[in-house]
């Protein structure tokens, strides 16, 4: 990479570079690791693995070129918080429960968070440290958790049940209303709460949806090919038609799932 930013000798494109214009890159990058784990496709794994570390090297690179640190800094600076973030490996702390853990893993990054020359009369939020622009999924799942390791979470999960039946009615009241804004606004909070019940049902939403998503892709995969067949167009089908063609998809595709010819 040294080499790829050379001023005279280096690639023009590299040396245009820097953190903000390598920000759409490393983003994927990273979701390219995920697409290959979810694939089972391990040979494209180390592919994708080396693509991000790419990423971390470019960065790495840029920040020495100004002085500011370098990709053994960079990897000093893990391996010191993962020490101090497992005092029960690397120490004589004893946790009886994952619980107990995982607060620990939490009050230790709200140390880390405070020791980063804070102004003393700014307050350190628990919410601190999750970053604005992740997937909204994933962020909302991750501020819930905070929230829930501080106290404030449902005590179970029949509340949650009725919270989204409260939320959708409301998003059916914005909706009658025909208050757009209040309709935004209720859908996100119907979206919110729905997270919410995810995570009490120990279940990633990110994944949960994604899994959805190719679900109903591949159910209308299925419907293109049967109109396909008929030498017809989607917009020339009625749409009982093609409903008639999704629930055979859902028959077809369950059978195959149970491994039923």
């Amino acid at each position: 990479m040294a080499h790829l930013r050379h001023p005279e000798k280096g690639c023009p494109w590299d040396l245009k570079q820097d953190f903000y214009s390598l920000i759409p890159y490393t983003i994927e990058e990273a979701y390219e690791v995920a697409d290959a784990i979810e694939r089972n496709d391990l040979d494209d794994l180390k592919e994708e693995l080396g693509d991000l570390l790419l990423q971390v090297v470019f960065h790495s690179q840029i920040a020495e070129e100004q002085g500011l640190f370098n990709f053994e800094q960079v990897a000093e600076a893990i391996a010191e918080k993962l020490i101090h973030r497992h005092p029960h490996v690397y120490g004589d702390a004893i946790y009886n429960s994952d619980e107990e853990r995982q607060q620990a893993w939490d009050d230790a990054k709200i140390k880390e968070r405070k020791a980063k020359n804070k102004p003393e009369n700014q307050t350190e939020s628990v919410l601190s440290g999750v970053a604005i622009n992740l997937p909204a999924l994933v962020q909302c799942e991750k501020i819930q958790d905070k929230a829930a390791n501080h106290g404030f979470d449902w005590p179970d999960e029949e509340p949650v049940f009725d919270k989204v039946l409260e939320e959708l009615e409301e998003v059916k009241e914005a909706w009658v209303e025909g208050d757009q804004p209040h309709i935004q606004e209720e859908i996100g909070d119907l979206l919110l709460v729905v997270v919410n019940l995810a995570r009490h049902l120990k279940v990633n939403p990110e994944i949960a949806l994604k899994e959805a998503t190719r679900k109903f892709s591949k159910r209308f995969n299925y419907i293109e090919q049967k109109v396909d067949e008929a030498g017809r167009s989607l917009r020339e089908c009625k749409l009982q038609e093609l409903d008639a063609f999704w629930d055979e998809a859902k028959i077809k595709f369950k059978k195959e799932k149970r491994g039923v010819s």
